[in-house]
């Protein structure tokens, strides 16, 4: 009996021992170069990387903050990123050292989500920008960066254009979101490293949960539900910019004929001689189904099933 219970002791023993290396070793893990994997000896030191990598000092970016734990600066410096190289300095040989620029996109990016995968980068993997072979460094440069977040451009509009330039040229429109004027930026709405919603929108898993984000009285539940809103904001809504009134993807009414094409109203789209000349008022005044049916969004009055008030 003292055997096995010496047996089981020992055991006991060997696992709070062990518990504390095994965590180590994770954090280790998740540094781009982990310290268990070389020797000290394997390090050349910053200083000795600068000597020939002079236009490469990532000082003054958030890279260089060595009071800043887990950054290159405060670790291993350019080493921390490209690995050892002693082997490098001394032979000249290039294949000794990670190149970023020379290895495939995902190589690349696998070294930067070695520390950046908690946050908003949580969900790179997989991800449409990573399915589609966009790494790291395409937006992104650590030696030479002209904007916030180490981006290679001086905004976050410039760097989208580089490929979603349709989408951005909607923001010169007449009505826009407020990009223009610094109110909001590309990734107020969207997450360009990963997101659970459809096209990388930050808040909720839906476009209308995205939008009802800020847009809040217009969220709902209504007494009185308008179909096409309760289906999706941009339904009716170009959510980027259009040359209509409130971002309208069509001017009223024809907008709203689109789909009402059967009502009490005439089931034609108003061209200028039917407005010009109907005795019926609700074509004239205004020229848009609005003017009466204001709550377009949805209802709460109980007498507001077409939503007029």
């Amino acid at each position: 009996m003292r055997r096995v219970l010496w047996v089981v002791g020992s055991v006991a023993l060997v696992l709070l021992v062990a518990h504390p290396v095994a965590a180590g070793a994770r954090q280790a893990a998740a540094r781009p170069v982990a310290a268990a994997a070389v020797g000290a000896g394997d390090f050349a030191g910053q200083a000795t990387c600068l000597t020939c990598h002079g236009e490469k000092d990532y000082k003054g970016t958030l890279h260089g903050i060595s009071s800043r734990p887990g950054t290159p600066a405060a670790t291993h410096g350019c080493e921390s990123c490209h690995g050892p190289g002693k082997a490098h300095a001394e032979s000249g040989d290039a294949t000794l050292i990670k190149n970023p620029l020379k290895l495939t996109r995902q190589q690349s990016s696998e070294i930067c989500t070695a520390c950046h995968k908690r946050g908003t980068h949580a969900l790179w993997t997989g991800s449409p920008h990573d399915q589609r072979n966009v790494g790291c460094i395409g937006c992104h440069s650590v030696h030479t960066p002209k904007g916030p977040a180490q981006i290679k451009t001086a905004s976050q509009k410039e760097l989208c254009a580089t490929c979603h330039k349709p989408v951005v040229n909607r923001l010169h429109r007449f009505s826009h979101m407020p990009v223009r004027e610094g109110k909001v930026e590309c990734s107020s709405c969207h997450n360009p490293h990963g997101s659970t919603n459809t096209a990388l929108l930050k808040a909720g898993t839906t476009v209308d949960e995205s939008c009802t984000s800020c847009h809040a009285e217009k969220r709902g539940p209504y007494l009185w539900e308008h179909a096409p809103v309760a289906n999706a904001c941009v339904t009716c809504h170009d959510p980027h910019g259009s040359n209509n009134e409130r971002m309208l993807v069509s001017k009223v009414p024809f907008l709203c004929q689109r789909c009402h094409v059967t009502s009490r109203h005439p089931p034609t789209a108003y061209d200028g001689f039917v407005r010009n000349n109907s005795t019926n008022a609700n074509k004239i005044i205004g020229r848009g189904c609005v003017v009466c049916h204001a709550q377009i969004h949805g209802s709460n009055a109980p007498s507001g099933k077409s939503f007029l008030r």
